[in-house]
C-alpha cells in the first residue's frame, strides 16, 4: 500500500494506491481511516478494487458500518470507481443521497475526487 499525498489550495488529501483489497470488514476500515488521520489526513481517497465486493452489497451492512465511522470522526471520503456496473437500485440510492453532501462522495476519477474533497 502506497499513499499519495496530493495538496489542492489549503487541503491535503491522501489517496491509497494498492493492487489488493485492503477494507474486508469495518474493523479495516476504521483501522486504514485512523492511521490515515493521525497522519493529519482529514480527506481520503480509496479506490472501488480496495474495497471488499460486499461493501456494495447494502444488506451486508459493511459499508454503513464503515462510512459510519468516516462520519462520526468528519473524516471526509471520496471513493473512486465505477458504479454504473451495480444494478442494485438500494445502493444506486445510497450514491446518489452520498453524492449530495460533502461527507461521503461516490466518484468516477481521481480529478472528481481531488475536486470535491477541496472544496
Amino acid at each position: 500500500m502506497q499513499i499519495h499525498v496530493h495538496q489542492q489550495h489549503e487541503t491535503t488529501i491522501a489517496e491509497v494506491l494498492s493492487d489488493q483489497i485492503l477494507i474486508q470488514t469495518p474493523e479495516e476500515g476504521l483501522q486504514l481511516m485512523v492511521d490515515l488521520y493521525y497522519q493529519g489526513h482529514g480527506e481520503i481517497i480509496l479506490h472501488e478494487q480496495n474495497i471488499t465486493p460486499g461493501f456494495f452489497d447494502l444488506k451486508t451492512g459493511i459499508a454503513g458500518e464503515i462510512l459510519q465511522k468516516f462520519t462520526t470522526y468528519r473524516v471526509r471520503l471520496a471513493i473512486v470507481g465505477d458504479f454504473a456496473k451495480y444494478d442494485s437500485k438500494s445502493l444506486r440510492d445510497f450514491i446518489f443521497e452520498s453524492n449530495k453532501g460533502r461527507q461521503v462522495n461516490f466518484v468516477p476519477s481521481v480529478e472528481e475526487a481531488l475536486r470535491r474533497l477541496a472544496s
